[in-house]
């Protein structure tokens, strides 16, 4: 079964920006169980790290 996303940003006015229009993505089979939340992979965490 797959699903879609649709990536988008809200500012502080309530305007939306869409940063990746809808797309099909297939869910996984088994969640990945973790007690931790992953490192940020956004441009501006990674751009900030070197």
């Amino acid at each position: 079964m797959a699903m879609t996303i649709k990536v988008y940003e809200v500012d502080r006015e309530g305007r939306t920006q869409v940063i990746r229009p809808e797309s099909e993505v297939t869910p996984l089979k088994e969640p990945e169980y973790s007690h931790a939340f992953p490192a940020c992979k956004c441009h501006i965490c990674i751009e900030g790290m070197s």
